[in-house]
């Protein structure tokens, strides 16, 4: 490995020169208590900053083995580190001077939540850390003193500030390792006490606005009704009281604009642990909960959604049923059965964005149409079963369909963001009210693994160099947090509501191209399983299939993935 005084020397023998002349400086260069990798040197200073990583060494790095002995302490470790550099990087970023990118010094900063990202890693101690630069010039001109600075004072800077324990701020990480501590622990103790999620008193749900994930300063605190409330004795914090949603069937009841809605969201988002002074610190779901929507026009391929619809008029077998243009109901019930296959035991779901036939048909309806001649089975009259019979537990926001009282085993009403348990009232009033069809014979869940077909596409593509053609891997392009194209094929992700960072879908497009190329043939569940294991070996950066490590991917839930290849 060269040394940073070499590395010096190079750059004041290529000052001046065309820009091009950057490329000589990829490599290992070594710092003395950290490595530097400048990895892709970008062609052009209007161009992708170029891609660099420090690497530092467990024993310069410093960290107590308790900072990163469990996964939880790791990735929040990391999650720390990452935001620590992100703020030393902002004060150099533009210092040094050129043209187009010139000067720029950014990683890619997380948003509220705390997700594994290849952007930091800590392993065994050792510390890496990816980021970007942009590599001075005037014009087209290396200014190599520019860069000098950049490499030899703001870079150093970043990494004495941020990456290393000595100069850490030794109580501010003790919080952040007590708050990951603490939020493993309600999540051992949901399954302990039967709870499928918990909300802390005093948390912060409704958000800035539709286009900030930061807390609304002056909302409402939660407090949990006192029939719901329960305590929780954490390692560090201690009593916590909070509102505990016990397994089963909950309906969150209310007027429009009181926060039904955002005590979904809440619930949705606490899947994932989250930044302290977000509000939703101690919010936490089950982790494998899954937001069900309707989703029209979404494509379903070898599906089984008997559970929910038979004897099409078409004769249609819908134990492996295929569409390129789902209906509403259709969607709904293939992204229920699919969320089952990956696991989940907890729906989530709003009247409001669900299709109205697939929910209930009301005793007129039933009357006028007997049940043999409507396909569809109402997700009311499965509720309960697959709760009895498969343990998964519902969470749905009613607003105007009064038929899911008669399943309801707790009943919250959002009052002007103030919750209230009115189980007993709702009850109370269902005494006036027959009951519709609550259950419906031929209950069975979908058995088997459904494959995927990753046919129709080469591994590789050809291209014309004009010295011949030579193969290329397939091309992968983000467009914003829905979005991605793998060569030519585009894959819409809008409606997967927990999906909640740009870079947790780069990471989706990496693992779709992995498998294009590696995994063809497979059932989804094999893919799922192969991607898993290959991360937990070797680390989220081994599915890009790139000899450098991308900076910018975040891990996604299992249950993301088997929902992204279920729409491919």
């Amino acid at each position: 490995m060269k040394t940073r005084e070499e590395l010096r020397a190079s750059l004041r023998a290529i000052d001046r020169k065309s820009y091009p002349a950057y490329k000589s400086l990829a490599g290992s260069w070594s710092f003395g208590t950290y490595t530097l990798n400048i990895e892709h040197v970008q062609g052009d200073p209007f161009a992708a900053p170029s891609r660099l990583s420090v690497a530092v060494d467990a024993k310069p790095a410093g960290f107590p083995s308790g900072c990163y002995g469990t996964p939880w302490n790791r990735t929040a470790l990391e999650d720390y580190l990452l935001r620590r550099f992100a703020r030393q990087a902002a004060h150099f970023s533009h210092q040094a001077k050129g043209s187009g990118k010139s000067g720029v010094l950014a990683v890619n900063c997380p948003g509220q939540e705390v997700l594994e990202r290849t952007s930091c890693e800590v392993r065994g101690g050792r510390v890496t850390l990816r980021f970007e630069a942009g590599f001075p010039a005037n014009g087209r001109t290396i200014n190599a003193r520019e860069l000098e600075r950049i490499l030899f004072d703001f870079i150093p800077a970043c990494v004495d500030q941020s990456l290393l324990y000595a100069n850490t701020p030794k109580e501010e990480l003790s919080q952040v390792m007590a708050l990951a501590e603490d939020r493993h622990f309600i999540r051992e103790e949901l399954e302990k006490r039967g709870l499928a999620a918990f909300v802390a008193d005093g948390s912060v749900l409704p958000r800035e606005s539709g286009a900030s994930d930061r807390p609304m300063k002056g909302a409402v605190p939660f407090r949990a009704p006192e029939p719901m409330a329960v305590t929780l004795e954490l390692p560090h914090r201690g009593p916590l009281r909070g509102m505990g949603i016990r397994r089963g069937i909950t309906l969150i009841a209310g007027g429009g604009y009181h926060g039904k809605s955002t005590l979904l969201k809440a619930l949705e988002r606490g899947v994932y642990d989250h930044i302290a002074g977000d509000g939703r610190e101690y919010v936490i779901t089950d982790s494998t909960a899954v937001k069900i929507r309707a989703e029209d026009g979404r494509k379903v391929t070898g599906t089984d959604v008997s559970l929910f619809i038979n004897h099409l008029p078409s004769g249609r077998d819908t134990t492996r049923f295929s569409t390129l243009d789902a209906s509403g109901s259709t969607s709904q019930a293939a992204n229920i059965v699919e969320a089952l296959e990956a696991g989940s035991r907890l729906l989530l779901m709003d009247e409001d964005t669900s299709a109205t036939n697939f929910m209930v048909r009301d005793e007129l309806m039933q009357a006028v149409i007997s049940r043999d001649q409507e396909p569809i089975t109402p997700f009311l009259e499965r509720a309960v079963d697959l709760y009895r019979r498969a343990g998964v537990s519902l969470i749905l926001v009613v607003g105007s369909c009064g038929a899911y009282f008669h399943i309801a085993d707790r009943v919250i009403q959002m009052d002007a963001y103030h919750t209230k348990d009115i189980t007993d009232t709702a009850k109370a009033a269902l005494a006036g009210h027959p009951a519709p069809s609550l259950s419906a014979p031929g209950f069975s869940l979908p058995e088997g693994e459904r494959s995927i077909d990753l046919s129709g596409t080469s591994q590789m593509r050809k291209n014309y160099r004009g010295d011949g053609f030579r193969q290329e891997r397939l091309r992968v392009k983000r467009f914003g947090k829905t979005t991605f194209t793998v060569g030519d094929r585009e894959l819409d992700l809008r409606y997967l509501e927990q999906l909640v960072d740009g870079e947790q879908t780069q990471a989706l497009a990496y693992m779709v191209r992995y498998a294009r190329e590696n995994l063809a043939g497979l059932s989804v569940k094999k893919v799922v399983e192969h991607l898993q294991g290959r991360i937990a070996a070797q680390g989220l950066g081994s599915i890009s299939g790139e000899r450098d490590i991308p900076p910018g991917l975040a891990l996604p839930r299992v249950q993301e993935i088997y929902a992204c290849f279920n729409r491919y």
